[in-house]
């Protein structure tokens, strides 16, 4: 379990992080998501002991970083952004060397330096050079790096970042894996790949923490709208005057158009009001064909940008 108590970090007048609190549970996969400079990088930063806090308690499997910094330590594997590798080691030697650091039983080291490689999917490469690797493996040697030790808790930084899509199924079907084993925490811009994977959100902006809950619950808070995607044909321009035909429509805003001349509109009612009968019989008499209607689900990505925007004001 992880706990962080009152944080705060300061770079002299600064302020990174202020006042955050959260928990952690035993198995839980966590998102942590902010815009850039939103202090995302420091609560990682202070989580691993790579940096200290300036004032606030951070308690990692029941040692306080800054008491028992050795044993809190051991319980985290890091998997930092940019793979940072050593170039000229195999796969398996770095992975060994990793194990080396971190004082992994000599008369268990190399059974436990393979089950790893096999767990990654390393194998095929493990005599390679680390230069010559793709990003995709590349990324993956990164997180055996982090797994050796046997963390409890796993902190990953941007773990996808710069791979094609087959590499991003790949290293997400590896983290889903992983999270049968082990507490991991995941840094990510990409907010679909979080919504699929975490099970818990932390986001965090200009410092404070705005939010911790579910993707789903996050997405529910802020979809207070009734919106619909109507695509039509409009030779006749009506939609402008639809508005005034169903008079239950709040607002009518107009969304792209489409290379075949067809036009995309998002149209807002009241949260109890079934649009549908109405919008299909109206807009038959007023000769406008719709292609496509839709119900504008509301995605991880508005709460994002929703509660960063109220952040703001």
């Amino acid at each position: 379990m992880i706990e962080v108590k009152h944080v705060t970090k300061k770079y002299g007048k600064s302020v990174a992080v202020e006042d955050i609190s959260f928990s952690i549970n035993d198995g839980e996969i966590v998102g942590l998501l902010g815009p850039n400079g939103a202090g995302k990088s420091t609560t990682m930063n202070i989580l691993t002991g790579y940096i200290e806090q300036t004032s606030g308690e951070v308690i990692i499997e029941g040692y306080n970083t800054l008491k028992k910094p050795r044993k809190a330590k051991k319980q985290i594997g890091y998997m930092p952004e940019g793979v940072p590798l050593y170039t000229d080691l195999t796969v398996k030697e770095f992975v060994t060397y990793m194990a080396e650091l971190k004082q992994v039983d000599k008369k268990t080291r190399k059974e436990k330096v393979q089950k790893i490689l096999e767990q990654t999917g390393l194998q095929e490469v493990e005599n390679k050079l680390t230069k010559n690797l793709s990003r995709g493996y590349k990324q993956r040697v990164s997180m055996a790096g982090a797994l050796v030790g046997e963390p409890k808790i796993l902190i990953l930084d941007e773990p996808t970042v710069g791979l094609d899509p087959k590499q991003i199924t790949e290293i997400r079907n590896l983290i889903k894996e992983l999270g049968k084993t082990h507490t991991i925490i995941l840094s990510s811009h990409i907010l679909s790949e979080v919504s699929q994977i975490c099970n818990k959100v932390i986001i965090i902006n200009k410092g404070k923490i705005i939010a911790t809950d579910t993707p789903e619950h996050l997405e529910n808070k802020v979809n207070n709208n009734n919106c619909i995607y109507v695509t039509v044909e409009d030779t006749e321009n009506k939609m402008e005057t639809i508005k005034d035909k169903i008079t239950e429509i709040k607002n009518i805003e107009f969304v792209q158009e489409n290379e075949d001349k067809t036009k995309q509109y998002l149209i807002e009612a009241d949260k109890d009001i079934d649009l549908r009968k109405k919008i299909f019989s109206e807009f038959a008499k007023e000769n406008i064909t719709i292609f496509e209607m839709k119900k504008a689900d509301t995605t991880l990505e508005d709460a994002f940008m929703k509660l960063i925007e109220g952040g703001n004001k």
